[in-house]
């Protein structure tokens, strides 16, 4: 579950499909046996170790079984915590140590590839065998990196016995909210430090970006938030503080436990939630985000796959064990019964789409922008939501933004 876009976004996260990274597990390892990388091939087979958290643990375990059917190699999947993967990954591979594989979202891409840290994923032909957003989340200078798996993205998630429809404006929906009479005409999780993941459609909707991409479509150093564009949002950002339609005290806890309890007819949140709503006996549906600013509401796209570590001493059968094994229908689908994240593989997404909550977040995630992947992300995340937290609890928009833009700015060029 993405709570907060400091756990999605390294240290600092990931719609639907997160989760941001998303879906981080609650468990400690359950798996016995090693869980640093695997000796090289011998006669009898190889052994890979792959880091997982506990709701992939039992797709990789059905993919591990066959693979070691078919091939006489073995799969040891240790089970971790998803949230201390990022940082135990760097260390122990750093080191020479670690696995072969581990689960991961693709903004880690960045500080990975920089440091060495992760061998290329060679897709081949089965690269067109998957969502194309996904690919390019996962390539770095033009090289992937990772096999993507799944596909999270925000999106309007809307009780239907309260509302009948979202509509699409972002004033016109909150008019449709304060006409249900319940306490909130609408709820997105905030907290004093701000959650400009949760926030970022509703900034995009006013044409402001993060960064600047170069004429292949990359993510470039240069920092666009702030545009002209930029100031907008966070003008908009002071006057719905202001009415009181934003507030710093909404945590996830908060705006998950009011949309549960009917208090509000809307939630912005991801497919990590629907679980829950529809548990509590909730009738919901998921629509795109409305415009607060003009343009379409896209959220970022949070991407998550399989890293193959640059230590590891059999690169080649680790490949091979996730074009062939993970890049299936059946493990794409397995994935997704876990954790209702949209598959990257399209067949598998084609599929999972069957399901109307699972259609809501696809739709929504049209047009979107990949979390970004470069290094320089990791210098945004917490000026930037600390700023729009601020903003909305009454500081100056324009000067507040152009402060943490300066902030970031300089941070980058360090």
């Amino acid at each position: 579950m993405r709570k907060s876009i400091f756990v999605a976004a390294a240290s600092a996260m990931a719609l639907m499909l997160s989760a941001c990274g998303g879906g981080g597990s609650q468990s400690t390892s359950t798996s016995a046996g090693s869980d640093t990388a695997s000796e090289p091939a011998t006669s009898t087979g190889v052994s890979l170790t792959v880091w997982s958290d506990s709701n992939r643990e039992p797709a990789l375990k059905d993919a591990a079984a066959k693979f070691e059917a078919q091939t006489g190699n073995h799969v040891e999947v240790v089970v971790r915590e998803f949230s201390d993967i990022r940082a135990d990954f760097s260390t122990q591979v750093s080191n020479g140590e670690g696995p072969d594989i581990t689960v991961g979202a693709n903004d880690w891409l960045g500080e990975f590839a920089a440091n060495g840290l992760v061998a290329p994923i060679e897709l081949g032909d089965k690269a067109s065998e998957f969502d194309e957003t996904a690919v390019k989340a996962f390539t770095y200078n033009g090289q992937t990196y990772g096999l993507p798996y799944a596909i999270e993205n925000l999106a309007m998630i809307r009780n239907t016995e309260l509302a009948d429809s979202t509509p699409a404006t972002f004033d016109e929906m909150i008019a449709k909210g304060k006409a249900a009479g319940k306490q909130y005409p609408f709820v997105v999780q905030t907290t004093e430090k701000g959650d400009p993941y949760t926030y970022y459609p509703l900034q995009a909707s006013f044409g402001s970006a993060v960064f600047a991409t170069n004429d292949q479509g990359e993510l470039t150093n240069e920092l666009t938030l702030g545009s002209a564009e930029g100031e907008a949002f966070a003008k908009w950002l002071g006057e719905q503080g202001k009415a009181g339609v934003l507030e710093t005290s909404m945590t996830y806890d908060v705006a998950v436990d009011a949309f549960k309890n009917g208090q509000s007819p809307y939630i912005l949140g991801g497919p990590w939630m629907i679980k829950d709503f529809e548990d509590a006996g909730l009738k919901v549906a998921v629509d795109p985000v409305p415009s607060a600013g003009g343009q379409k509401a896209v959220p970022f796209v949070g991407v998550q796959g399989f890293y193959v570590s640059s230590a590891s001493k059999n690169q080649i059968v680790a490949n091979q064990f996730l074009t062939e094994y993970m890049a299936t229908e059946e493990a794409q689908l397995a994935i997704y019964e876990a954790g209702n994240r949209l598959p990257a593989l399209t067949t598998a997404a084609k599929k999972a789409a069957e399901d109307p909550a699972t259609a809501g977040f696809a739709k929504a995630a049209e047009g979107a922008q990949f979390m970004p992947n470069i290094p320089a992300m990791n210098n945004v995340w917490t000026p930037w939501g600390i700023a729009e937290a601020k903003i909305i609890d009454g500081a100056d928009p324009v000067s507040t933004w152009q402060g943490m833009v300066n902030e970031v700015q300089a941070s980058i060029a360090k």
